[in-house]
């Protein structure tokens, strides 16, 4: 057995090289830049008028001249016009390129429109009103750089550029395995001796959000038909994320047949809890991983979001986001183990504070959906007091 921290930094220590992939630009929201994105022209791309109103040459007004005659309408998406004379003026619409020989807009809001004529209320401020071309970005210039989470406003911006594909990190092809003759399908009525699958549901979900294509796949416990069925997911995964089948039960057959399949054992039992029966391992040649949690609920959710999440970031490039609470009531270490307790969440005059949710051991399916994360609490032997400030893993939207 490992402690926690020696086993976080071999699970880091192993990525995967997947490359990259154009997606459309729709179908790249939350994934991540692999490429810079330059502008392909100014921004905006010519001088446009911020208000709606009217475009004069400002000598008219230091010549003393307050009435124009309006020559015509200029409309945002129309041609640029050109002002013909300095004793004129042109209706213009916000974003409307500004016309020839005109360098200040007026806001209707400070005019008088009256026979054909523009009579001004406010002297104005010479190039007022006006979103000069390239004063926000310059053609050639980078918009986003390689590495950028591609968000909804990201995608105006791809858009703007026009991406109509977008070349991103490739994501991890994940099969999520469940194993053990207990687990029924949701839809079933379970006999007294059997339970409803969840944690490859919760696995399932979670990689849902991040858009990772995955694969779910029931394994009984039958020695050959793990090693064949596990031979076949290894072929077409880039990943394998088992739940259950690495105690120390006689049913435990997956240590044993990943053994067999060629998947090197990079550390099996962690000096944690929950969780401490996860396995690890590599298949370097052919550039696989497999995490393989302990089948309890809380064991499993627990490592996803302990290793797992970490993981997937470092292999997009990605800066983990490590997170504080402060407790509200004193914590008990255990002497030899990390624990990863539950807790809820709350802010409280701008800090993140943390209460633990009592659950029923690692099997507690309910505590779960009362937590909002786990606060890590290092092996010792004194209490921790009330008010330290813990390393927090959020699992929830709200912390």
């Amino acid at each position: 057995m490992i402690a926690f921290e020696e086993a976080y930094k071999l699970v880091m220590k192993h990525s995967l090289e997947l490359g990259d992939e154009k997606v459309t630009l729709l179908k790249s929201t939350g994934r991540i830049l692999a490429e810079d994105i330059k502008a392909d022209r100014d921004f905006p791309p010519f001088n446009r008028s911020t208000k709606d109103g009217i475009a004069i040459h400002f000598s008219a007004i230091e010549n003393g001249l307050k009435s124009f005659k309006i020559e015509g309408v200029l409309g945002a998406g129309m041609p640029k016009g050109t002002l013909s004379s300095s004793s004129n003026c042109l209706e213009i619409m916000t974003g409307a390129v500004l016309p020839a020989n005109a360098d200040t807009i007026i806001m209707y809001e400070q005019v008088e429109l009256k026979n054909g004529r523009a009579k001004l209320l406010k002297e104005p401020i010479k190039g007022q009103n006006i979103h000069g071309q390239g004063s926000d970005i310059q053609a050639k210039e980078i918009l986003l750089k390689k590495g950028t989470v591609i968000t909804t406003a990201v995608i105006g911006i791809l858009a703007s550029v026009g991406k109509t594909e977008v070349l991103v990190k490739k994501l991890p092809k994940v099969c999520v395995i469940s194993t053990g003759n207990e687990l029924v399908e949701i839809s079933e009525t379970p006999l007294p001796h059997q339970i409803r699958k969840s944690n490859v549901l919760s696995l399932s979900a979670e990689l849902e959000k991040k858009g990772i294509e995955h694969h779910l796949l029931h394994l009984t416990d039958e020695k050959k038909l793990i090693a064949k069925e596990l031979k076949k997911a290894l072929e077409t995964h880039d990943v394998l994320m088992l739940s259950g089948g690495v105690s120390k039960g006689k049913f435990d057959y997956i240590p044993e047949v990943l053994d067999g399949l060629g998947i090197k054992k990079v550390f099996h039992r962690v000096a944690q809890r929950p969780g401490k029966p996860f396995w690890f391992g590599i298949q370097e040649e052919l550039n696989k991983v497999v995490f393989s949690f302990p089948g309890n609920p809380v064991s499993t959710f627990a490592n996803y979001h302990v290793y797992f999440m970490p993981w997937l970031d470092l292999l997009l490039g990605l800066r983990t986001n490590t997170k504080t609470v402060i407790l509200d009531e004193p914590v008990q270490p255990h002497v030899s183990l990390t624990l990863f307790l539950q807790v809820a969440t709350y802010w409280k005059k701008g800090q993140l504070r943390a209460k633990l949710v009592q659950g029923n051991g690692s099997g507690d399916l309910v505590s779960l959906a009362q937590a909002d994360g786990f606060i890590q609490v290092a092996a010792a032997e004194e209490p921790i007091k009330k008010g330290s400030v813990l390393s927090f893993i959020s699992v929830s939207l709200k912390s």
